[in-house]
């Protein structure tokens, strides 16, 4: 049994689920009145060459339908750890600059992550923090934002996950609830071919970002 790490309080969106059919109705709708579609932001918690959590990513970049654009941000690496010495009003870094405007621009989030030592990667906490400022008014503000990745433990890195989405919720992020992707023995389960050859995880994948973009046909 996975062992109990406690209570996890956060922001969350519940909504009933819906037919994936209905919420690309919704998009389309959208799309044909309102907007250009749907634009989702991917941030990805791996830097590693060859990350199996990049090439997720990049499964939500190429199988997005019709009516959703999503894209991933980079340069991840290159954002400094936060702090308010640095994130002063003489001059925010550059790829912090970069990284807000990113998210601002788009109508959702998609964190991608794997589980380092029980939790989020430092990059991709790194990213929340700064996004979340400043306080009340940052990028990550009312932002629907759902948490995907592939872990080599059997539990498909379910800890960052829920650490992800309770620091998301606290820096006032609209966590969307349903879209819930952790797989697991990555090792074994991709050692002869690659997440993109996987049939399970590309509808996996496909699913989440049509499910993450309704949320934003719903409110729109």
């Amino acid at each position: 049994m996975k062992p109990d790490r406690g209570p996890v309080v956060r922001g969350i969106e519940r909504r009933p689920l819906r037919k994936q059919s209905d919420i690309l109705e919704g998009i389309m709708a959208t799309k044909n009145g309102t907007s250009n579609g749907v634009k989702v932001a991917v941030l990805v918690g791996s830097l590693r060459a060859g990350s199996l959590n990049r090439e997720l990513a990049e499964i939500a970049v190429t199988n997005a339908p019709d009516g959703i654009d999503v894209s991933i941000v980079d340069g991840l690496g290159t954002v400094p750890f936060y702090s308010e010495d640095v994130d002063s009003r003489t001059g925010v870094p550059v790829p912090a600059e970069e990284l807000r405007a990113a998210v601002e621009a788009a109508d959702a989030l998609l964190l991608v992550t794997p589980e380092y030592n029980g939790t989020l990667p430092a990059v991709l906490k790194n990213a929340i923090d700064w996004l979340s400022r400043p306080f009340g008014e940052g990028a990550i503000k009312d932002k629907p934002v759902a948490v995907v990745g592939i872990a080599a433990g059997q539990y498909g890195g379910t800890w960052a996950h829920d650490d992800a989405r309770r620091s998301v919720g606290v820096a006032g992020g609209r966590v969307v609830e349903e879209v819930s992707v952790s797989i697991g023995g990555a090792y074994q389960r991709f050692a002869e071919n690659r997440p993109a050859d996987d049939a399970e995880a590309v509808t996996q994948v496909r699913e989440a970002v049509v499910s993450l973009a309704g949320s934003v046909a719903l409110v729109a």
